[in-house]
């Protein structure tokens, strides 16, 4: 997760600068809980274990009951899964370079008319948020990596590469015995710490981070009416711009 950083460059502070210290106060208490659960803890490890298997035995449960309902899916990869978690969490870090590459061009000015709203005769209703109003060229520069993200499942869905992962799971695939082998050791609540680096055990870890940072941008970008770059760049101290 980002930490939440607020630059204090003016000892006059406004009444909104203060409500919105606290704002991100409250959000980052109340999401302590759940970074805790992707860090190695040296204490309470007894409370820990008890947790933790209680939490996996009703994953575990979910997982087994969504198989046996849905069979035709789970054996593709649909739903409560390790494939699915993995291409999710893959398409959220992907997210969270674009947002960040897209702070950094805001703020050098790399994006053309960036607070400019689309043409609707030009473009049509794709740009469009409700009625008539329309997107701004950096939210479009946005949509169009999230849709190349989008793509890139796709093509790893319809014509994938013999030596990539694939969107969903394929007997007929190179990778599949080594995926089901790697599935077969990830998931439940906790991932294995233990295995860091360039590893299967680390990207699922990462990937949860992503998905869960991205909730979190949404949210409190909600909260302060603003948009998710502006909280991007309030998160990081104003670095971007």
């Amino acid at each position: 997760f980002f930490f939440f950083v607020t630059r204090h460059t003016n000892t006059t502070h406004s009444t909104s600068t203060t409500n919105t210290m606290k704002t991100a106060a409250l959000v980052t208490l109340a999401l302590a809980g759940s970074a805790q659960a992707f860090a190695p803890s040296t204490s309470r490890v007894s409370v820990s274990r008890t947790s933790t298997s209680v939490a996996s035995s009703v994953f575990d449960d979910a997982v087994k009951d969504w198989a046996e309902e849905y069979p035709q899916f789970a054996a593709w990869g649909w739903g409560p899964s390790v494939q699915a978690e993995i291409w999710n969490g893959r398409h959220a870090m992907f997210g969270w370079v674009v947002m960040c590459a897209c702070a950094y061009a805001k703020g050098h000015g790399l994006i053309p008319d960036a607070d400019q709203t689309l043409d609707l005769k030009e473009w049509g209703t794709l740009a469009t948020i409700s009625g008539k109003n329309t997107i701004t060229n950096e939210r479009a520069i946005i949509l169009i990596a999230n849709v190349h993200a989008l793509m890139v499942g796709l093509a790893a869905t319809i014509s994938p590469n013999s030596f990539a992962d694939t969107l969903l799971l394929d007997p007929n695939h190179p990778m599949y015995e080594w995926q089901m082998e790697r599935n077969s050791k990830l998931g439940g609540v906790m991932p294995n710490l233990g295995k860091m680096g360039v590893t299967p055990e680390a990207e699922l870890a990462n990937g949860r981070m992503a998905m869960m940072g991205i909730i979190t941008c949404i949210a409190y970008s909600g909260i302060q009416g603003q948009s998710m770059i502006d909280t991007i760049n309030e998160w990081v101290g104003g670095a971007y711009f």
